[in-house]
C-alpha cells in the first residue's frame, strides 16, 4: 500500500505546522485589531447549499459525497466538503441573523476543499482565511478589509504586492459598452478572469467559443490593453467608457470612493485599479480584488462584495463584503523567500531530563514537572539509557540542553546542566535549575 498521502493533499510535518500557526497567528491579531470575532462551520456542507452560488467551473469542482448506507446504491450526492468560507457564511449569517449583530464582522480560518488539477500553490485540500463584514452598503467595508489584509501582509514581511481592483457593475457597463448581450455577461466574465493566465489572444478564442461576436471581443480586450496607466487614467477612462449607464457609473464611483477613502491607510500604496479584473465566482455584486506579488502564478488572495448571496438562503437581502488570503500560497512564496523568523527552528523542547537509572525515574519525572512549572519546555527520555545515546538524541533532536540528576547530584540536591552546543557541563542546586534554564534559554535566542 502506498504511504503517500492523496494526490493534491498533504502531510504537515511539526516544522510545517509552526510556519502555518505562524502566519494563522498574525492573521488572526490583525483581524482582531479589526474588530472582528472567530467563527468556524462544519466541513461538510448539504449540496444543495453549495451548488449554484460558484457558477459552471466553480460547481464541477465541488468535492461530492455519495449518499451512504441504504441510499448508497444510489449513486447520489447529498452533501459536500465546503468550496469555500463564504458560502458558509452566508448560511450562518441566514441561519442566526435575529441574533447577530446589526454588523456582524467575522474571520474564519479552515480548510477547504477543491477538486482541482494540483500544481505549484494549489491544492485539493488548502485553508483559507477569510474576513467579512456583513451589514453595510458603505464603501468603508471595502476599505476596512483592504486595509486589514494589507496590515497582514507587511506584519508577514511582503513589501512588494499589488492589491488588483476592480467594480462588478463596472465591468458590466464596460461588456454593454462593448457590444457584449447581457445574457453573455456571465460567461464573458468568466472568460476574462483568465486574461493574465491565457493572454488576450487565449480569452479571444474562448470568448469566440462562448458565442461572443469578434468585434464586441476586440473591443473588450482593447480596454484593458494599457495596464501601465495609473489609477486617476484609469478611471477617467472607465467614466468615458460606462458613459450613461447607470450600473457602470455607480461602479466607477465606488472605485474613486474606496481610493479615496483609503488614502490614510496602509493599503493606499497598494491599490492598482485594473479593468481586467473579473473574479470568476458568480456571486459577486460590487468592488473585487486580488493580491498579487511578482514571482507567483495567481494571488495571494481575493474577494469583493456579494450583497445578494446571503438573500439567497432567507427572505431578506443583507449586504456582504469580504476577502480571502490563501494561507497555501502564502507560505510557498514565505519559504522561497526565506521569510519565516529562525527561531521558528527551535527545537520542541529547551530542555531534556536524562533518566540515571530505573532507580531514578520517578525523580527525574518530577524534575520534568518542576522545570515546566518555570515556563520551560521539557522533554523526559522515556528510559533508561547510558546518557552517552542520550546525549546523541537530544543532539539529534535539537535539544539544546539537557538536564541529568544522577546518584551524586541527587545527595547534594543538584542537577547537572549539560550544554549540547558547546559540550559544557556545570551543576547547580535543583531549586535554581528552573531560572538558571530560563536564563539560559533567554540568552541562546538572544545569540
Amino acid at each position: 500500500m502506498s504511504t503517500q498521502p492523496a494526490r493534491g493533499m498533504r502531510d504537515f510535518l511539526p516544522d510545517d505546522v509552526r510556519r502555518r500557526q505562524y502566519v494563522m497567528g498574525v492573521i488572526a491579531r490583525v483581524y482582531e485589531q479589526y474588530g472582528f470575532a472567530p467563527l468556524e462551520t462544519p466541513a461538510v456542507e448539504n449540496i444543495e447549499t453549495l451548488l449554484g452560488k460558484y457558477g459552471e467551473e466553480g460547481d464541477r469542482l465541488i468535492f461530492k459525497i455519495l449518499k451512504r448506507g441504504e441510499g448508497a446504491a444510489t449513486g447520489q450526492a447529498d452533501l459536500a466538503l465546503r468550496y469555500d468560507l463564504t458560502v458558509p457564511l452566508a448560511r450562518v449569517v441566514a441561519e442566526y441573523r435575529a441574533t447577530l449583530p446589526k454588523f456582524f464582522k467575522r474571520y474564519q480560518m479552515q480548510p477547504v476543499w477543491r477538486a482541482d488539477r494540483p500544481q505549484k500553490g494549489r491544492f485539493r485540500e488548502f485553508y483559507q482565511c477569510d474576513v467579512d463584514a456583513i451589514g453595510s452598503h458603505s464603501v468603508v467595508v471595502e476599505v476596512e478589509l483592504l486595509a486589514a489584509a494589507c496590515d497582514v501582509l507587511a506584519r508577514l514581511g511582503f513589501a512588494d504586492f499589488t492589491v488588483r481592483l476592480n467594480h462588478r457593475k463596472a465591468l458590466s457597463g464596460m461588456l454593454q459598452a462593448s457590444g457584449v448581450p447581457a445574457a453573455l455577461h456571465g460567461e464573458t466574465l468568466v472568460a476574462l478572469d483568465k486574461l493574465d493566465k491565457i493572454g488576450p489572444d487565449g480569452v479571444t478564442r474562448e470568448l469566440a467559443e462562448r458565442g461572443v461576436a469578434p468585434a464586441a471581443a476586440a473591443a473588450l480586450i482593447a480596454l484593458f490593453s494599457d495596464g501601465a496607466a495609473g489609477n486617476d487614467a484609469i478611471l477617467a477612462r472607465l467614466e468615458a467608457v460606462v458613459g450613461g449607464d447607470e450600473a457602470g457609473a455607480t461602479g466607477v464611483r465606488e472605485l474613486r470612493a474606496i481610493l479615496a477613502l483609503a488614502a490614510g491607510t496602509r493599503a493606499a500604496a497598494r491599490l492598482r485599479l485594473d479593468p481586467s479584473l473579473a473574479r470568476g465566482l458568480s456571486y459577486y455584486t460590487g468592488a473585487i480584488f486580488e493580491i498579487a506579488v511578482p514571482d507567483l502564478a495567481g494571488s495571494l488572495g481575493g474577494g469583493g462584495r456579494y450583497d445578494d448571496l446571503i438573500g439567497m438562503f432567507g427572505k431578506q437581502a443583507v449586504p456582504a463584503c469580504g476577502i480571502s488570503l490563501g494561507l497555501e500560497r502564502i507560505l510557498v512564496v514565505m519559504g522561497e523567500r526565506g521569510m519565516f523568523p529562525p527561531d521558528l527552528a527551535l527545537a520542541a523542547a529547551d530542555v531534556m531530563v536524562a533518566v540515571w537509572s530505573e532507580a531514578r525515574l520517578a525523580d527525574s519525572v518530577a524534575l520534568a514537572a518542576e522545570l515546566r512549572a518555570g515556563g520551560l519546555r521539557v522533554e523526559v527520555y522515556p528510559e533508561a539509557d547510558k546518557l552517552g545515546k542520550q546525549f546523541k538524541y537530544a543532539s539529534a533532536c535539537g535539544v539544546p540542553f539537557v538536564a541529568v540528576l544522577g546518584d551524586d547530584e541527587a545527595a547534594r540536591g543538584e542537577v547537572a546542566l549539560k550544554d549540547m552546543r558547546t559540550g559544557v557541563q556545570r551543576s547547580v542546586p535543583r531549586a535554581d535549575a528552573g531560572r538558571e534554564m530560563v536564563a539560559a534559554r533567554g540568552q541562546a535566542q538572544g545569540e
